[in-house]
């Protein structure tokens, strides 16, 4: 009977040696660097174990939650955006967040990663709503700004600091792409236009511009050649003391040239030249020969 005594007082012993040992262990917390842990005594909280050695009461306190106090990335889910000018758009974005109140954050609010992605998409809705589409494809550095402040002071209710936020990408839909490069090559295709027409317009400008030269000293030439057959009169004349016969003579010079050229041209077959050139000079005057 006392061995007996003996064998159970030892598994006593033992049983409660184990339970101490295991209730010392349950009140020692070690905290890792870059977390922190959410203490609930009898199902309400408690306290924030912070990084290192932390105690609590066995079988009363109880880890609910390990937060992380590192930098988390939330990708922003891609969605469509209509612009001021009725233009659909897809933009997504990527926000940077840091918890600094893990009790906020954990009782605040049911999932803080939903409704900050939650947040960031309809605040981005609303910013680019109010843009056109040119200025919301040019202007990512305004929509950071204003997104960022438009969510800040939101999320710090719930004890998070928003470090930044990024708008990844920003396009048109492919249908809006489409029409924009079509849009695109026709505005190509009507400056190749007017750069052609304008080619065009200068060449016949250039062109008349030649043709009114041309015609500008063919009108000089024949003033001049004018002037030379009016000085060539004069000086006929008072060669031949006033009489007509220096009319004969030139009558004559101009007709054999018209007869030249005539001869010359390339309609002409055959050209006959009278040999009294003297009488038919007379028959142009009306019959009459100048007195010598």
């Amino acid at each position: 009977m006392l061995f007996d005594f003996l064998a159970n007082g030892s598994v006593a012993i033992l049983v409660l040696i184990v339970f101490v040992v295991l209730t010392i262990l349950k009140g020692v917390r070690m905290v890792s660097q870059g977390e922190k842990w959410v203490v609930q005594r009898l199902g309400k909280y408690h306290q924030t174990l912070e990084p290192g050695l932390n105690f609590i009461i066995p079988y009363v306190d109880m880890v609910a939650y390990k937060v992380t106090t590192k930098d988390i990335v939330l990708d922003i889910p891609s969605q469509e955006v209509i612009t001021r000018d009725n233009v659909v758009i897809i933009a997504n974005a990527v926000a940077y967040i840091n918890i600094v109140q893990p009790a906020h954050a954990v009782y605040g609010i049911e999932d803080y990663e939903q409704g900050i992605r939650n947040l960031v998409q309809t605040s981005l809705r609303s910013i680019i709503g109010e843009m056109d589409l040119d200025a919301a494809l040019s202007s990512r550095d305004q929509i950071k700004a204003q997104l960022k402040h438009a969510i800040s002071d939101d999320i710090a209710d719930w004890g998070i600091t928003l470090k930044t936020v990024e708008i990844q990408d920003i396009k048109p839909s492919s249908t809006m792409q489409m029409a924009m490069e079509e849009q695109a090559a026709a505005e190509r295709q009507r400056r190749a236009m007017v750069t052609r027409a304008d080619g065009q317009k200068q060449a016949a400008i250039l062109e008349a511009d030649g043709r009114l030269e041309a015609s500008r000293r063919d009108a000089e030439a024949q003033v001049v050649l004018a002037k030379g057959s009016e000085q060539s009169i004069r000086l006929i004349s008072q060669a031949m003391d006033g009489k007509e016969l220096p009319l004969v003579y030139l009558l004559g010079e101009q007709y054999i040239k018209a007869m030249n050229d005539m001869a010359q041209s390339d309609n002409a077959k055959t050209v006959i030249i009278p040999a009294d050139i003297l009488h038919t000079v007379k028959g142009l005057m009306g019959g009459q020969l100048p007195k010598s």
